[in-house]
């Protein structure tokens, strides 16, 4: 009995040694940001935008790897079951959490399965209406709404997308019916919402905001806490009194679970600095979305309260995806 104790004890401190060792010596070689979806995409750009300046101050070669598919779930996994020696980094966002509930058999838990780095930006949607409906505000959109019920038709890039996601909680809370039209991609949604095929529907805010001061499109509300600089006439859900329609869109750095803690800590701090220089805040503002950076458990923290809220609205809703 005695000897497995000490067995257990050494094999404890050399593991705990093993762990130190590789963490003074990290980083001695190449370091991939895996980006769960397509070139192009939000999470493309932010990986894309700190990757170059991240190997600068780390002293080694950082490159980006899209691995798209299942709505981000295939690259997510692959990232949950990579070493965790800091050399594999996930550029993830809350659409995580998402689609690991929609699909069914998941392989990976994206609150135990990961390790939180930092934040990197926020994106706001903004609700909006197509002018020809006549509807100008949240209150005249949940009156017809609940008068007709599925009379008036939404859409979205797709089922388990921000955009649908956050109209499913906006019903949620609203007690509406409303017929969801999916897309495959924001091109043909936002198309048909401009030319009145859709009546309403949410795009980030950046996008909408043009379509909104050239006429094309009504500004409803936003779904932030606050207002936001792009539209400050576009009072927040909050203000108009509909509670808990909260749906910013955040994106932020994953790496695998039991990463060493001072690999963690040297990728925050690097990480957060980037985030702060003036160049990445404009690159990512003329991309749509707003710088941000924070600590780990900031980040550990949004994860736990997010992963529930959407995970009530999937199962509510029905909402499925394959």
């Amino acid at each position: 009995m005695i000897d497995k104790l000490f067995k257990g004890f050494f094999g404890l401190v050399g593991a705990l040694v093993v762990l130190t060792a590789q963490a003074q010596t990290w980083p001695a070689q190449q370091l991939r940001i895996v980006v769960p979806f397509t070139p192009g995409t939000g999470m493309d750009t932010i990986a894309r935008a700190v990757a170059p300046r991240l190997s600068e101050r780390l002293g080694q070669p950082v490159i980006v790897q899209n691995l798209a598919g299942a709505s981000g779930n295939i690259g997510a996994d692959m990232v949950a079951k990579a070493n965790a020696d800091g050399y594999t980094v996930l550029m993830g966002a809350n659409t995580m959490l998402m689609a690991s509930q929609l699909y069914k058999n998941v392989p990976f838990d994206p609150l135990k399965d990961f390790a939180p780095v930092s934040l990197a930006a926020w994106g706001t949607l903004m609700l909006v209406a197509n002018p020809a409906t006549g509807i100008k505000s949240v209150q005249e959109l949940v009156a017809r709404a609940k008068a007709k019920p599925d009379a008036i038709n939404y859409g979205s890039p797709g089922i388990g997308t921000p955009h649908h996601m956050a109209m499913e909680l906006f019903k949620t809370k609203t007690q509406l019916s409303m017929l969801h039209v999916p897309y495959r991609g924001t091109a043909g949604y936002t198309q048909d919402l401009l030319s009145g095929e859709l009546m309403v529907g949410f795009l980030p805010v950046h996008i909408a905001q043009g379509f909104v001061t050239a006429g094309k499109l009504t500004a409803l509300a936003v779904g932030s806490p606050k207002r936001h600089p792009v539209s400050p006439a576009v009072a927040t859900f909050e203000e108009l009194g509909v509670k808990g329609v909260e749906v910013d869109l955040w994106y932020a750095f994953f790496a695998p679970a039991k990463t060493p803690a001072p690999v963690i800590s040297r990728l925050n701090t690097e990480v957060v600095s980037i985030l702060k220089l003036p160049e990445i805040r404009d690159l990512l503002g003329r991309a749509g979305m707003d710088a941000a950076a924070s600590t780990t458990e900031e980040l550990g923290a949004l994860s736990v309260k997010d992963y529930p809220r959407w995970g009530e609205v999937i199962r509510r809703n029905g909402i499925t995806a394959e």
